[in-house]
C-alpha cells in the first residue's frame, strides 16, 4: 500500500483537506496527518483521525507512548509528503530551515518528494518575500501546486485559493507513480478493446467496448516500471508510449493466436478486452444482397481465451473482467473459478459512470477465495492502479 503523509497548516481552506484524505482512502492509499496548532483551531483533529483511520499528530511534546521517534518514523513512512493547505508562514519557515513544530520537523527529516499546495490572501501570495521563498523551495526540488484565482474568504478576488482536492490528489498520484516502480522487471500482457467478427466484406458483429480501460492499464503499468505487451482490437485511442509490443487484431481468433504466442514471455496477463462470444459460422466473401426475405445467420462459439490461458498459466497471474447487466456477483464469481483467475474486475453496465464510452468506472474485485472489494465511481486510471496494486500484493505473497 502506498503512503501519503499530509501536512495541514492553519487557514480557512483546512476543511478541504478532509476531502483530500477521503479521496486518497478511496484509492486504497494510507494517509497519516500532521496538523499545526493553528490548523486545529479550524478543524478538530478527530475529523482527520476518523477519515484517515490513523492517529493524527499535532503536539510536538505529546507524552511518548512508544519508542518510535515520531517525526522520523513518519518521514520514513511517506512515499510522498503533501502540504495542503500551506500558509505563507509554513512556506517561510521551510525555506529558511526553521523546524519548530512537528510538521516542519518531519518535512526536514524526509528524503521523499514534498508537494506544497499554497492557500492565502492574494496580497500575501504575491508578496515578494513569499514569492522568493517559493522560488527558493522550487530550486531545492520541492513541488508546488499553484493556487487558483477566484473569490477568497476575505472577499478579495485574485490568486491564492487552494486548488481543488481532486486536482491536488491527481498531481500527488503522478508523483506517487513516478516514485513507485513496484512492477519493474515484470512483463504484463494486456488485451483491450472489442473484437470484430466479419459476416461479409461489409458487415460484422462487434460490441461497445472502447478499449479505454485496457489502455489505461497499459499506461499505468508502464509508469510503474513494467514491460507491457498490448494486444488491441479496433479503437480510436492513441497508442500508449513506451510499450514493449503493440499488436493490432480484429477477430477473436486473431486475439487468441497473439495471446498464446506471447504468453510464455508474460508474468501477468490482464484480459480486459471484450471478446465476442460468437462469430458467423460461414463467412461470405461477397456482399450478401438484400432480398424480400428475412436473413438468418448461424453463429458458432469463439474460443474462450481466458479459459484457455487459465489452463496454461502455471504460476502466472491471470486477471479477468466481467461486464454484466444482472447477477453481477454471481456471474463474476463463477468466472473466477471456471477460468482459474487470480481475481476478476466486475462492473455493472446499468450503473451511470460505469462500463463503456465513459472515462470512469465502478468496480468490484472478487478474488479466488471469494473476497469482495467494492469501490466507488472513479477515473479509469485510478481503477487501473487499484488493479495493479492488487497484482503487486499477490506478487509479494
Amino acid at each position: 500500500m502506498k503512503n501519503v503523509v499530509l501536512g495541514v497548516t492553519g487557514g480557512i481552506a483546512v476543511y478541504k483537506a478532509l476531502d483530500i484524505v477521503s479521496r486518497f482512502k478511496k484509492l486504497n492509499i494510507n494517509v497519516d496527518v500532521i496538523m499545526t496548532k493553528s490548523a486545529t483551531e479550524f478543524v478538530n483533529p478527530l475529523s482527520f483521525q476518523t477519515l484517515s483511520q490513523n492517529k493524527v499528530v499535532y503536539d510536538m511534546f505529546e507524552r511518548v507512548t512508544n519508542y518510535d521517534v515520531e517525526h522520523i518514523s513518519l518521514a520514513k513512512k511517506a512515499d510522498v509528503f503533501l502540504i495542503a493547505p500551506a500558509t505563507a508562514n509554513f512556506i517561510g519557515k521551510l525555506a529558511n530551515g526553521i523546524a519548530d513544530d512537528m510538521l516542519t520537523t518531519t518535512v526536514m527529516a524526509t528524503n521523499k518528494k514534498v508537494v506544497i499546495a499554497p492557500a492565502m490572501n492574494t496580497n500575501m501570495y504575491e508578496n515578494k518575500i513569499v514569492q522568493n521563498n517559493i522560488k527558493k523551495l522550487k530550486e531545492l526540488g520541492y513541488y508546488f501546486i499553484e493556487p487558483q484565482t477566484g473569490i477568497l474568504a476575505c472577499k478579495d478576488i485574485g490568486k491564492g485559493k487552494l486548488e481543488t482536492p481532486e486536482k491536488i490528489v491527481d498531481e500527488t498520484l503522478k508523483l506517487l507513480n513516478e516514485e513507485n516502480k513496484d512492477l519493474l522487471n515484470k512483463h504484463i500482457l494486456i488485451t483491450a478493446g472489442p473484437t470484430v467478427e466479419a459476416i461479409d466484406p461489409m458487415r460484422f458483429i462487434t460490441n461497445r467496448s472502447t478499449g479505454k480501460m485496457g489502455y489505461k492499464l497499459a499506461i499505468q503499468a508502464i509508469k510503474r516500471g513494467a514491460k507491457v505487451t498490448l494486444i488491441s482490437g479496433p479503437t480510436n485511442l492513441e497508442v500508449p508510449k513506451d510499450l514493449y509490443k503493440f499488436i493490432k487484431i480484429e477477430s477473436a481468433d486473431e486475439m487468441y493466436t497473439e495471446v498464446i504466442n506471447n504468453l510464455n514471455e508474460a508474468d501477468i496477463i490482464i484480459k480486459s478486452a471484450a471478446v465476442a462470444d460468437y462469430k458467423p459460422k460461414i463467412y461470405s466473401n461477397k456482399k450478401i444482397k438484400k432480398t424480400d426475405d428475412d436473413l438468418s445467420i448461424e453463429l458458432t462459439r469463439n474460443k474462450d481465451i481466458a479459459f484457455e490461458v487459465g489452463k496454461l498459466k502455471k504460476d502466472k497471474i491471470l486477471v479477468g473482467f466481467a461486464a454484466e447487466t444482472n447477477n453481477l456477483i454471481e456471474n463474476a464469481t463463477k468466472k473466477v473459478k471456471s477460468k482459474n483467475l487470480d481475481f476478476i474486475v466486475a462492473n455493472d453496465l446499468t450503473k451511470e459512470g460505469a462500463g463503456f464510452y465513459v472515462d470512469t468506472n465502478i468496480v468490484k474485485i472478487i478474488d479466488k477465495s471469494g473476497n469482495i472489494e467494492e469501490f466507488p465511481k472513479m477515473k479509469k486510471e485510478e481503477v487501473a492502479d487499484i488493479i495493479l496494486d492488487k497484482i503487486v500484493s499477490i506478487l509479494k505473497d
